[in-house]
């Protein structure tokens, strides 16, 4: 009787990655493995490392699979292969240096996949402007008692409000339970700025819709309403990025959508592990303008009064 294999040397490049217990499971219900993870990644890293290339990353670890809560950590350690680029940050709360892990290529992208990491999360900055943000975010996170349908008119109603205010804007799926809506600043405006506009948005689009939706952060003081997140415009923030796997039941992937998409009929679970593949080659560049368009905040503050 063969055994399964105890690891898995991918070569990248020069570099070779060990991928641990590649047969391990990670979701028990479908059957997919810590070795799909990884092959997921190898696929996706054209796709999902200029979203990610430069940035320092949050881990996110499930190294036990989805049914265990996993747990953040932030410094890479002294054992990092040398192929891994950090970023130094000094820590306010207690003076300590933290080794932020930046996923330049594709070998760093698969040693994340092997720690476990089954969801990349990015600062919204990139070492080189640490203080200026390459995007601003509008996170439209639902409670428990929210039907998706909301979640949509939510974003939609953001989607009116950034027309409002000249600016594009660009919608994905959070690859779990809300949507995340997008506006490219490119760097320009610091995070204070673009936090500051993000609340007068999010504040017009609660305005609009007080019944379903709400500014309070505190989840004990929400209620059964969607929380509309501006404060992920701040520095150091992380949110999951775009194609980034999702640690829960459905395996689905923070996919980018076009507006068009983004109706009633939308369901965030339809983008998974196994059907991502197709929609990229459909649509490989819906968020190319993310990463090269511009904003002007002073202009959109005008337009909004």
């Amino acid at each position: 009787m063969a055994t399964a294999k105890k690891t898995l040397d991918i070569k990248v490049g020069k570099e070779v990655v060990v991928i641990s217990n590649p047969q391990k499971i990670y979701w028990p219900e479908q059957g997919y493995t810590k070795g799909d993870v990884v092959a997921y990644y190898e696929k996706m890293a054209p796709y999902i490392l200029p979203f990610i290339k430069d940035r320092p990353l949050s881990l996110k670890r499930n190294p036990n699979g989805i049914k265990d809560k996993g747990f953040f950590h932030k410094d890479a350690g002294e054992d990092v292969p040398d192929y891994i680029e950090v970023f130094k940050v000094t820590s306010e709360s207690n003076g300590k240096v933290i080794d932020y892990i930046v996923c330049n290529n594709k070998a760093t992208l698969l040693y994340l996949a092997n720690l476990g990491c089954i969801e990349i999360d990015p600062w919204n900055s990139t070492q080189k402007k640490p203080d200026h943000p390459t995007w601003m975010v509008i996170d439209i996170d639902p409670s428990d008692s929210n039907p998706f349908t909301q979640v949509v008119d939510v974003a939609l109603a953001t989607k009116a409000i950034l027309d409002k205010a000249g600016l594009a804007a660009y919608c994905k799926t959070s690859g779990s339970t809300g949507l995340h809506v997008y506006v490219p600043m490119k760097n320009k405006y610091p995070f204070e700025e673009v936090k500051e506009f993000a609340k007068l948005v999010a504040t017009k689009v609660q305005e609009q819709l007080p019944k379903i939706s709400t500014l309070e952060r505190s989840l004990s003081k929400r209620g059964p309403k969607i929380y509309i997140d501006y404060l992920q415009n701040r520095n150091s923030q992380t949110i999951a990025a775009v194609y980034s796997l999702r640690p829960v039941a459905a395996a689905s992937v923070s996919t980018p959508v076009l507006w068009e998409e983004v109706a009633h009929s939308l369901d965030p679970a339809q983008f998974n592990l196994t059907n991502i593949f197709e929609r990229v080659e459909k649509y490989p560049d819906l968020f190319k303008e993310v990463l090269t368009g511009s904003s002007n905040l002073g202009a959109a503050m005008k337009l909004l009064g």
